[in-house]
């Protein structure tokens, strides 16, 4: 059992009937205000990286000390692997992806920079289209961007993407890239970008490699200059990369926000106003430092997030 959750004024009675992988609380039973999920399960989801699990390892720590049981499915391979999994009824909650939504899901191509807006776009079209409920946007942004090592960007002059785009014109021998496999076929990923910013290098000049090893790699300068990155992972200060400013602002905004079947928020509204408070904590710059703990220090993200969460009072010692 993880530590019981230090209690932010969430519903007090318990919601009735099923949930889709688990069952509802016993109508026979007695609300109890300090665990409104009591006699509930409910699976959490997560896709396969550092972020996704962290985010996730915090949903079911306060979902299980308000009383829920849960059962664990983080680390699916894939986001539409994870996404068919909960409209598919395997899982019953995890963390998407604003951007992802948009452009992956709902195949939008409107550029929307407003980070309020994109939400409340993506939440209407989705609750509509595929009767999937969004709530509890964290202000966090995990948009894709490049980034050099330090010495290498002072030495070509580059601070953005559109000089990388001359740079392949000046000194295409320079103009090296390691992306992921997802990356290069995705319309907010390789395609778009280098039809948006009129980047033209050879195929050499673009390596297809793990996320992980897109890091190191970018930071030894051997097999690429520019390595495709997460804006929140901790390994950019670590490895003292410098992200390249997206001055033509083609990548999508991508707070990460709850996701859950819309019948499951009618069974378990409590949901929201758990999660609610842990949200709205999670900005960009403490994401980069928990996923730092975990990739570069190599704590157990289960644990991670169990610290952050009781140091920020969400969970009692």
């Amino acid at each position: 059992m993880f530590r019981r959750l230090v209690v932010l004024g969430v519903a007090a009675a318990a919601a009735t009937g099923l949930s889709a992988c688990g069952s509802g609380p016993d109508p026979g039973a007695t609300p109890d205000a300090a665990q409104p999920l009591a006699g509930t399960t409910l699976t959490i989801g997560s896709k396969d990286f550092t972020e996704s699990i962290l985010l996730s390892q915090m949903a079911m720590q306060m979902l299980e000390a308000n009383g829920a049981t849960v059962n664990d499915k983080t680390n699916i391979a894939g986001s539409v692997t994870t996404r068919n999994a909960l409209t598919g009824g395997d899982i019953d909650l995890y963390w998407e992806y604003t951007g992802t939504a948009w452009v992956s899901y709902l195949q939008q191509t409107a550029v929307v920079n407003d980070p309020t807006q994109l939400f409340d776009q993506v939440k209407q079209q989705d609750a509509s289209t595929n009767k999937i409920a969004w709530f509890n946007r964290a202000p966090l942004d995990n948009t894709y961007a490049f980034a050099i090592r330090r010495s290498e960007a002072e030495k070509l002059g580059v601070t953005k993407l559109s000089e990388v785009a001359a740079l392949a014109k000046t000194n295409p021998a320079a103009a090296t890239f390691c992306i992921e496999s997802e990356f290069s076929t995705r319309d907010d990923g390789w395609p778009g970008l280098t039809a948006a910013y009129g980047i033209n290098v050879p195929p050499a000049n673009v390596k297809m490699l793990d996320t992980g090893v897109i890091y190191t790699q970018t930071a030894q300068g051997d097999t690429c200059n520019f390595g495709e990155v997460f804006t929140t992972d901790g390994r950019i200060k670590a490895l003292d990369l410098v992200v390249l400013q997206d001055d033509l602002k083609f990548f999508p905004i991508y707070n990460a926000a709850v996701t859950t079947r819309d019948t499951t928020l009618a069974e378990h509204p409590e949901i929201e106003s758990i999660l609610a408070p842990v949200a709205a904590a999670l900005d960009t710059a403490t994401m980069q430092q928990l996923n730092s703990r975990v990739d570069t220090d190599g704590e157990d993200p289960a644990d991670v997030a169990q610290a952050w969460l009781t140091e920020k009072g969400f969970l009692s010692s």
